[in-house]
C-alpha cells in the first residue's frame, strides 16, 4: 500500500484537514478491510477498479467513482475488485458544511455521489478534471479552485457549533458538552439540531469518535498498557474503554493489532 498525505492551501486550512492518495495493486490474496469512524467527512475519487462496501456478511454495494463519504457512526468493511488508485479530501468536522447546501445528517453512514450535493453539471466537470489531471499536485489545485469558488460567507458554520467542535478537538473528545450551557436545556437542544445539520452527527457521537481516535494512536504508536490508555483518555476504566473500542471497531484492542482485516485502518492511524 502506498498512502500519502498533502497539506491544503492556507486559505482552506481552516476547513480542509489534508488531502490523501492511496495506491494498492491488486492481489487475489488481499483481504477485505475494516474502516473505522474518524469524525471527518471526505470527498473521494477512484480512478481504477470499483470498491465494494459490505452491508452484510456477503452483500455489498459498489462505491461511486466520485463521492462524499459522510460521517460514520460505525465501522464497515470495504474490498477492492482490482487495482486501487484514489485521491481524497479530508475535511475537519465543521469544514464541509461551508461548501454544501444540504443538512449533513443526510450523508451519515452512506456514500453520496457528488452530483447530489454539488449539482450534476458542476460535479461532472469536477470529476472529469480530477480524473484527467496529470499529477496529484494538479488535482489539489483543481479541487482547491472548486472549493474556493463555492466558499460563501452566508453559509459559514454557526459559531457555537464551531466552538463546540474546537473544544472537542482540543480535548480529544473529552470535553463536557453539558458544561457549555449548564442547565439551559433549550440551548442544548438547539446545539444538537444545528450540530446534526452542519456536522452530521451529535456532539456526543463526535466526542466518542475523537476519543477513540486518540486511543487508537496511542495503541499503535506507544508502548503503554490498556489501563494507561484508558485513563489517559478519560475512560472510566479499562472495561469501559474495551467496550467502546469494540463498539466502533468490532474487535478488542488486543485483537486489533496485527489483524489482517485492519491493515488499512492501521496504516491510516499510524
Amino acid at each position: 500500500m502506498n498512502y500519502q498525505t498533502f497539506q491544503p492551501h492556507p486559505d482552506l486550512s481552516a476547513f480542509v484537514k489534508f488531502y490523501w492518495t492511496l495506491e494498492v495493486p491488486y492481489d487475489p490474496k488481499n483481504q477485505k478491510q475494516k474502516l473505522i469512524p474518524d469524525g471527518c467527512i471526505e470527498v473521494t475519487f477512484n480512478f481504477k477498479d470499483k470498491i465494494k462496501r459490505y452491508v452484510s456478511e456477503n452483500d455489498y454495494l459498489l462505491h461511486p467513482n466520485a463521492m462524499i463519504m459522510g460521517q460514520r457512526t460505525k465501522s464497515y468493511f470495504i474490498e477492492p475488485t482490482g487495482d486501487v488508485d484514489s485521491f481524497a479530501i479530508c475535511f475537519y468536522p465543521y469544514g464541509f458544511a461551508n461548501f454544501a447546501c444540504i443538512p449533513l445528517e443526510r450523508l451519515v453512514d452512506i456514500e453520496t455521489p457528488l452530483g447530489h450535493v454539488f449539482g450534476e453539471e458542476p460535479a461532472n466537470e469536477l470529476e472529469r478534471a480530477i480524473t484527467h489531471a496529470p499529477s496529484t499536485q494538479k488535482r489539489i489545485e483543481i479541487m482547491e479552485a472548486f472549493l474556493l469558488e463555492r466558499l460563501n460567507a452566508n453559509t459559514t458554520i454557526e459559531n457555537v457549533v464551531k466552538t463546540t467542535v474546537d473544544m472537542l478537538l482540543a480535548t480529544n473528545g473529552g470535553g463536557k458538552i453539558n458544561q457549555l450551557f449548564q442547565e439551559d436545556r433549550s440551548k442544548r437542544r438547539k446545539l444538537e439540531r444545528d450540530f446534526r445539520k452542519q456536522i452530521g452527527i451529535s456532539p456526543k457521537q463526535l466526542g466518542k469518535v475523537l476519543r477513540l481516535q486518540t486511543a487508537l494512536h496511542m495503541l499503535l504508536n506507544k508502548d503503554e498498557s490498556l489501563t494507561s490508555i484508558a485513563y489517559e483518555n478519560e475512560y472510566y476504566d479499562q472495561a469501559h474503554f474495551i467496550k467502546d473500542f469494540k463498539e466502533f471497531t468490532g474487535t478488542t484492542p488486543g485483537d486489533f493489532i496485527g489483524n489482517e482485516y485492519m491493515a488499512l485502518s492501521t496504516l491510516f492511524y499510524k
